[in-house]
């Protein structure tokens, strides 16, 4: 099918279900005398009041909508059948929502109830509905008059056992209510719930919020409240005696089942024979065979890392457990010990119940390509051994093959499958930090994990021949919840060019991307920061943050320095110009300073649609021993997961415009990118997208010789490209199948005044670019 035939028959396919889903009446399965719920709106005179949380308190809203005003589930329900109960049409769709005035009643409630919490005692809240009759319809609007707070005046505290007192008011500091702030329900319990976990980690295992609680003297003019908070040393009705809340803790022993099985819970008829090792205060039971080393398991346990017993030290255990990637389950238990202790001191016995992963185990992927037409076939084998030395070293190797149909660039003739890929990579990952220097202090949240990982790849493709050697060793940990951290203190790149296409050498001898295609060799230092809070659909926003900073070349400077060696020595037989360079092992290694930096928000309305926003600015720094930067360092372009409207490294640098029988290997030194999309679900697992990209890249160097490469302040904004479009995505929880058709807006390559497509250019198939991609593109 030709491009234009396909474009002619998909508009056709729009226009005739809209048209179809527009022919169906909103209201056909609205019974009679009853009206569709077809808006919800809440008005509300105060700003400080979050709209978003006020509506969670609304009982009935209306049908979910795409594109903020088309109801299209709604419309798949309506196309289908009055006979059938359960059609396809009503599986897929959504029922329309009928007004309901007890429903409506209910959120006059709630929402009064969620402003008194948030210390709106004062709040008016009423209701008013359209009804279009003719329409069967029904708007239903909220007004709200929050009127003033109260606000706390008087902060106290009354704690009934002084030896709480120190604790608590060395703390206050970090207290979540303070005097001036207004008298909020969820802030109170914020802070119980802080107070608690303070006390807990201090010693009181017994301890809990229900000890806490508030007194609020609101008879006072002004809307002022004093507030006492109520320490209390009663214990609980349900509490054991050797529990009492106002006792520390301390942890005497450890006992790790490291063949617990849950179904023993439910009455397991056999249970397999055990034997226990006894290193005190460990105990290890096991069956056969320990499979761990006994110092691993003592090293994870961070509940020794404090004199009492703390609660923090109890989830960093449970962390550290759950990292080491070898269990399926991981439960955590303390056993009070009556006949220890004191009535100041008691006594715990930790129980540490573990079900163990497999070993090891083989996967086998084969999946076939197409870039950019050329077909292909790849595959991987690959092998994992969880435990190789019995202390949790996760050891992975993976042989990789590929096998692509690629047209020479000079020749323009196919052959099949002459574009072959071998390659072997092997890491193993240690639980440790492995290093000469104690930095412990630097991993309260997590124990970090030392990786060691190799390479060797082999590239034949129509123009050249390459092997690409790679040696990393560094660190992998998280200090925060949502934060990982990653650093390579040794990256090692060996890029090995061996054989080329002497008349694909000869068309790129005058471009800039020439001293791309030659052997050289990178070693690095790189750190990275993810900060990533996208792990709950519970989150109606969420953010992703990355930097990373790279450095290379550096030390062997200083080595060859240090060592006196001589520089190398190359005359350009085009130019006849004398290149001086230092070399180690026989290739010329390079020198740059490279940081990028990017940011996604996410923000989910509702479970139908969700709007992603992404920027990205990245700059690298080529100087020393080698002025450009190495082909697989650089920036580049277009693509499936940058501006969709352009192949991929086919945009810039600059206003650059690559001619039609040159090498595509546009690529640069800075690059800067945004991108808008906005998602929504349109039937089971099929969602579609509407999206927006923006940006370009530049040359930093001053031998690039590609015209309007250079990046310049006073023109770079001059030089943005712009790309929109629409896609399809497949989400089949695992993976997602991704298409996007982008359409170019704004072309930086053409003449000034005209970049602009429309208005200036008949729409054709080169401001049309298609993309198939696994996965969303951020």
């Amino acid at each position: 099918m030709t491009l234009m035939a396909w474009k002619y028959r998909k508009r056709l396919l729009v226009v005739l279900l809209v048209v179809v889903v527009s022919a169906c009446s909103s209201t056909k399965f609205v019974p009679e005398g009853n009206y569709l719920l077809n808006k919800v709106d809440i008005n509300v005179d105060n700003k400080a009041v979050s709209k978003e949380d006020l509506k969670k308190q609304v009982r009935q809203t209306e049908n979910l909508k795409i594109l903020g005003f088309f109801k299209f589930h709604l419309g798949l329900y309506n196309l289908s059948s009055k006979k059938k109960d359960n059609d396809w049409f009503k599986r897929i769709g959504e029922a329309p929502v009928i007004y309901q005035d007890y429903q409506t009643d209910r959120s006059l409630q709630h929402l009064k109830v969620y402003l008194q919490n948030k210390g709106y005692y004062d709040a008016a809240v009423s209701d008013t509905v359209i009804y279009h009759s003719r329409k069967r319809k029904a708007h239903l609007i909220f007004d709200i008059r929050t009127g003033d707070p109260y606000i706390v005046r008087n902060y106290d505290y009354e704690i009934e056992d002084w030896k709480l007192e120190p604790t608590i008011l060395a703390d206050t500091a970090e207290q979540v209510v303070k005097s001036g702030d207004i008298f909020d329900v969820d802030q109170l319990n914020s802070e119980r719930a802080r107070l608690a976990t303070l006390l807990k980690n201090k010693g009181y295992y017994g301890f809990s919020t229900d000890h806490i609680q508030y007194v609020a003297d609101t008879a006072l003019n002004n809307k002022q409240v004093d507030l006492t908070i109520q320490i209390s040393d009663a214990d609980l009705e349900d509490t054991k005696e050797s529990v009492q809340h106002l006792r520390k803790f301390v942890v005497r022993n450890y006992k790790y089942n490291t063949v617990f099985t849950p179904l023993k819970a439910f009455g397991d008829p056999e249970d397999a024979p055990t034997d226990t090792i006894f290193e005190p205060p460990y105990t290890f039971i096991y069956h056969k065979k320990l499979k761990y080393k006994p110092e691993l398991l003592e090293n994870v346990n961070r509940l020794k890392d404090s004199t009492y017993y703390s609660l923090l030290n109890v989830e960093r255990t449970f962390r550290s457990l759950n990292q080491l990637q070898q269990f399926k389950l991981v439960n955590m238990s303390f056993d009070p010990v009556p006949e220890l202790g004191n009535d100041s001191v008691g006594v715990l016995d930790a129980n540490i119940q573990l079900n163990s992963l497999p070993r090891q185990g083989f996967t086998v992927e084969v999946e076939g390509t197409n870039s950019s037409g050329n077909l292909g076939v790849a595959g991987n084998l690959s092998y994992q051994h969880l435990n190789l030395f019995r202390g949790a070293e996760l050891l992975n190797i993976t042989l990789k093959s590929a096998y692509e149909r690629q047209e020479a660039f000079i020749s323009n003739s196919a052959l099949n499958f002459n574009t072959r890929e071998l390659g072997l990579e092997a890491s193993i990952t240690l639980p440790k930090f492995l290093s000469p220097f104690n930095a412990k202090r630097f991993f309260n949240y997590q124990v970090p994990q030392t990786v060691f990982s190799a390479g060797y790849n082999y590239q034949r493709r129509p123009d050249y021949t390459r092997t690409i050697t790679t040696m990393r060793a560094g660190y992998v940990w998280k200090s925060k919840a949502f934060r990982t951290n990653y650093l390579n203190v040794f990256d090692w790149n060996l890029v090995d060019m061996t054989e080329f296409n002497e008349d694909f050498i000869n068309s790129i001898e005058d471009l800039y991307i020439k001293s791309s295609f030659t052997s050289h060799l990178i070693m690095a230092i790189n750190y990275a920061l993810v900060d990533n809070t996208q792990n709950t659909e519970k989150d109606y926003t969420y953010h992703y943050f990355r930097w990373t900073a790279e450095s290379a070349g550096n030390i062997l400077s200083g080595l060859v320095h240090l060592t006196g060696r001589s520089k190398y020595e190359e005359v350009d037989e085009t130019t006849g110009e004398t290149t001086s360079y230092y070399r180690v092992f026989g290739n010329r290694y390079a020198q740059y300073l490279k940081t990028d930096l990017e940011f996604r928000f996410g923000y989910r309305p509702d479970k139908a649609n969700s709007f992603v926003s992404r920027a990205f600015l990245g700059v690298a720094l080529p100087y020393g021993n080698f002025d450009l930067m190495p082909f697989e360092k650089k920036y580049f372009g277009g693509g499936a997961n940058g501006i969709r409207a352009w192949q991929v490294r086919t945009l810039g640098p600059g206003t650059y415009k690559a001619a039609s029988d040159e090498y595509p290997n546009q690529s640069a030194d800075i690059k800067l990118e945004g991108n808008l999309e906005y998602r929504f679900r349109l039937i089971g697992f099929i969602e579609g997208a509407f999206f927006l990209d923006a940006g370009n890249i530049w040359a930093i160097n001053s031998k690039d010789n590609r015209e309007g490469a250079q990046f310049k302040f006073n023109q770079f904004y001059k030089q943005i490209a712009i790309g929109t479009g629409t896609g399809l995505r497949f989400d089949f929880n695992y993976f997602v199948f991704r298409f996007d058709l982008g359409v170019k807006m704004r072309d930086p390559s053409l003449p000034a005044g005209k970049r602009f497509i429309f208005g200036n250019y008949p729409l054709s198939g080169d401001q049309l670019n298609f993309n198939f991609a696994i996965g969303y593109p951020f």
